[in-house]
C-alpha cells in the first residue's frame, strides 16, 4: 500500500515521502482501517512518540497523522463493537504508525461510529480537534452556561471547535488571533474578538476559562486574565505563570468513543462544524507540512473515495 513515510526527524517535513509499505497488521483488540480521509498535527514530527514505540525503541520509518476516518476492513482477535465494512472515525495510537496511508491499523476503542451522512474529510477534521476542545472545556475547566471563556487562536482547528463548544454551552465567548480571523471567528458564535498584534489582552479579563493554544508569552501573559477560582486550560505547553486564585491544567487529549459519538451527533445537526482550510491528496501531504500552510483550520488528506 501507498503511505507518506519520515526516515529521519532532523529532517523534519523535508524528509517526508510517499512509499510503499507493508500492509498493516490487526493486533488484539484492533481493526484495520480502510483510509477516505486523514489529517495531522503540524507539529508531531517533533513528538517522541512519533519516532519511538511504547517502549522506546527506535521504530523509523514512521507514518504520521493521527485523525482518521474510513471504513473498517479487518478487526482483530477479539475485537468488537465494530464490524467489517462500518463506516468509523478517531485517532489513532501515538506510538504506531498513523493515517496518512491508504490503510492503518489501530484500536477499536480509539473509533467511534460514522453516520453515513457525515462526509469522512469533516469527520477527520473533527476528531482530534474536537476532544481536544471538549476535554479542556468541560473535563479540565468544568464549564458550566453563564461562564465568560477566553478563546486564542479561536479561528484554528480547535480554537474553532472551543467557540463553538463554548457557545452552545451557554457561555460568553471572547475569541483572539490575528485581524483578519475577525470575520471567522465571530461567525463562528463568538461575542467579541481580540487582536493579538493591535489591542490589549489585558482588557479581556477578568475571564472564567482561558483556553490557550499557543503557548509562549501570550500563555504567560494569560495568567492575570483568570477569576478568582477560574482555569487556564492550555495544549502547548506546561505554564510558566499560574493565576494567583486559580488553576493552570496542561493536558494531552485521550481517546474517548463517547466524546467521539457526542461529537459527531453534533455535527449531524448542525450545532458544530469544523473549519476546514485545505483539502488534499495523499501525495500532496508532504507538502502540507511545510510550516509556511499553518494557521486558519485543518488539512485534510484524501486517500480513498467513497464507501
Amino acid at each position: 500500500m501507498q503511505a507518506i513515510t519520515a526516515r529521519e526527524r532532523a529532517a523534519g517535513f523535508r524528509g517526508l515521502a510517499l512509499a510503499e509499505v507493508p500492509y498493516p497488521h490487526a493486533a488484539e483488540n484492533d481493526v484495520v482501517v480502510q483510509v477516505h480521509a486523514a489529517s495531522f498535527t503540524p507539529d508531531e514530527l517533533d513528538w517522541p512518540a512519533t519516532w519511538t514505540d511504547r517502549s522506546g525503541r527506535d521504530r523509523a520509518p514512521v507514518i504520521p497523522g493521527h485523525e482518521v476516518s474510513g471504513v473498517v476492513a479487518e478487526l482483530g482477535y477479539g475485537t468488537t463493537g465494530l464490524t467489517v465494512g462500518q463506516r468509523v472515525f478517531g485517532i489513532t495510537d501515538w506510538a504506531r504508525d498513523g493515517s496518512l496511508a491508504e490503510y492503518v491499523a489501530v484500536e477499536a476503542r480509539n473509533l467511534a461510529p460514522l453516520s453515513a451522512d457525515v462526509d469522512h474529510a469533516l469527520a477527520a477534521a473533527l476528531a482530534l480537534p474536537g476532544l481536544t476542545a471538549w476535554q479542556g472545556l468541560f473535563i479540565h475547566a468544568h464549564l458550566v452556561a453563564g461562564q465568560t471563556v477566553l478563546v486564542h487562536g479561536a479561528a484554528g482547528a480547535v480554537g474553532s471547535l472551543v467557540v463553538q463548544l463554548a457557545r452552545d454551552a451557554g457561555a460568553r465567548v471572547i475569541g483572539t488571533g490575528r485581524a483578519e480571523h475577525r470575520d471567522v471567528v465571530l461567525g463562528l458564535g463568538a461575542d467579541s474578538f481580540v487582536d493579538l498584534r493591535s489591542d490589549r489582552l489585558e482588557e479581556a479579563g477578568p475571564v472564567d476559562v482561558v483556553f490557550d493554544v499557543i503557548g509562549g508569552e501570550i500563555l504567560d501573559r494569560s495568567a492575570q486574565l483568570v477569576r478568582p477560582d477560574g482555569v487556564l486550560i492550555t495544549i502547548a505547553e506546561p505554564p510558566r505563570v499560574r493565576p494567583e486564585h486559580g488553576r493552570a491544567v496542561f493536558f494531552v487529549v485521550e481517546p474517548d468513543r463517547r466524546t467521539l459519538t457526542r461529537l459527531e451527533r453534533r455535527v449531524r445537526d448542525g450545532r458544530l462544524r469544523p473549519v476546514v482550510k485545505t483539502v488534499c491528496a495523499l501525495a500532496e501531504a508532504a507538502q502540507a507540512f511545510d510550516p509556511a500552510h499553518r494557521g486558519g483550520g485543518k488539512t485534510v488528506i484524501t486517500i480513498t473515495d467513497g464507501d
